[in-house]
């Protein structure tokens, strides 16, 4: 009997999670190659044959998304899998016209089929988009479950983005660790703020392998999502951030819709910087599609050391990477920064912009004044590097949740801002978290 011939869309994360639960081994199908996109530079490689298992003994290729149709012919693919996140539902479809076209199936793989399940409690935390406050929610519930006195152990959305052969299984509990595997400043911004809140996160590849090790040293774990992706893991209690600041968004992009309709709890975040209709208009959308949900309203409030060095300063404002490309928004918490403690400009970095980061901007034309934290190698940290230090500021303000020092060299000083989860009146996550472990 022949095998099904399939193909897998991704962007180094959702693709080979479910090639690796559903897929690696299933000898129902075959899964030819994978595609990538989004993330630069990771096309061109072969998913290893030590995680793909054995009826893949050589690996399984590698490609750029842009070879999509001529793949689908070259390797007479039967099936396609649409596996990554954080895009509108009109361009899943685009993409799924252009299989059919070739002549192929087009497949989305849902819970039942990707989920995994763990034996120790889990709280899974996502989003509608990148950018709306995810990390910073999963980042609370750790520290409101530790001062309950419990284990609380994180995982993380995949960032493969080196060699997958020794990125399998990652922990991450030291800044030692970060250097040890080579981290990009995409994966310090998740990791290091739970290094600095004491805290184990683990992240890799193979998360069946992640959560057992988990598993190992966890009386919790909580999940924290990338992009606008669904948990890998069955959670108990599913927590998802919505952004008023891109009203509308929480049922138009991809899987951030289906966040949304299985969330137990969805968060308003942004609240003190929004428009109030549009916080109502999104409080609407939620109470449409997911009537049962628990919605919270939240702030995102700042904090700068010394801010009053910001006051009357030319300041070239550093914000979080993917939330300005693929999450299409224009400004984060650096601009509200500079505004509020007064900055004389926002420097736009644009005309100081070489290599990968110049290409950024070509990519991503509505980024606006500001400087994406791009990082994924370190050619692209060095041209971060040269266009920070060719800008024409004072000063730099960078809202990104890693400390860039730590991976550059700034000449100008630079002023970091934090931004952490406050919600608005009750119930909250604390009274929450307290109720379902008192009652489990």
């Amino acid at each position: 009997m022949s095998r099904t011939r399939v193909l897998i869309m991704g962007a180094a994360g959702r693709d080979f999670h479910n090639f690796n639960v559903y897929f690696r081994n299933n000898a129902s199908y075959e899964v030819v190659a994978f595609t990538a996109t989004q993330i630069p530079g990771i096309g061109g490689r072969v998913y290893p044959a030590s995680l793909a298992g054995n009826l893949y003994p050589q690996g399984i290729p590698i490609y750029d998304e842009a070879e999509l149709s001529d793949l689908i012919q070259r390797y007479t693919v039967d099936q396609v899998v649409f596996a990554y996140s954080d895009v509108k539902h009109e361009f899943v479809m685009h993409k799924a016209s252009q299989v059919m076209a070739a002549g192929a199936d087009f497949r989305l793989m849902g819970l039942h089929t990707t989920q995994l399940r763990s034996h120790r409690p889990v709280i899974s935390i996502g989003a509608v988009r990148t950018g709306c406050g995810k990390s910073q929610t999963a980042r609370k519930v750790v520290s409101l479950l530790q001062q309950q006195g419990l284990r609380v152990v994180a995982v993380r959305h995949p960032m493969p983005y080196g060699d997958l052969s020794v990125q399998a299984v990652q922990r991450f509990a030291s800044y030692a660790d970060l250097d040890l595997h080579e981290c990009t400043i995409e994966e310090r911004e998740e990791y290091e703020p739970y290094i600095e809140r004491g805290a184990v996160i683990f992240a890799g590849a193979d998360y069946e392998a992640i959560l057992r090790r988990a598993e190992q040293e966890a009386d919790v774990i909580v999940w924290d999502g990338g992009n606008n992706d669904t948990p890998f893991f069955a959670s108990s209690l599913h927590i998802v951030v919505v952004d008023p600041h891109r009203p509308g968004h929480e049922t138009s992009y991809h899987p951030g819709e289906t966040n949304v309709r299985m969330a137990n709890i969805v968060i308003i975040n942004k609240v003190d910087t929004a428009n109030y209709a549009d916080v109502l208009r999104v409080r609407e959308q939620i109470e449409e599609v997911n009537p049962a949900a628990l919605i919270i309203e939240a702030a995102s409030p700042i904090f700068v050391d010394d801010p009053l060095e910001i006051r009357g300063k030319r300041v070239l404002v550093i914000e979080d990477g993917p939330t300005l490309t693929h999450g299409e928004m224009t400004f984060g918490a650096g601009v509200i920064a500079a505004k509020r403690f007064g900055a004389s400009e926002i420097v736009d970095p644009r005309p100081f912009a070489v290599g990968s980061i110049q290409a950024t901007y070509a990519k991503y034309p509505t980024t606006g004044a500001v400087l994406p934290a791009m990082g994924y190698g370190a050619q692209q940290v060095a041209d971060l590097e040269a266009t920070i230090n060719a800008a024409d500021a004072d000063l730099v303000i960078a809202a990104t949740p890693v400390d860039l020092t730590r991976v550059l060299k700034s000449r100008l000083p630079m002023k970091r801002v934090r931004y952490e989860l406050q919600e608005i009146g009750t119930p909250t996550l604390d009274e929450i978290l307290a109720e379902e472990f008192v009652r489990g």
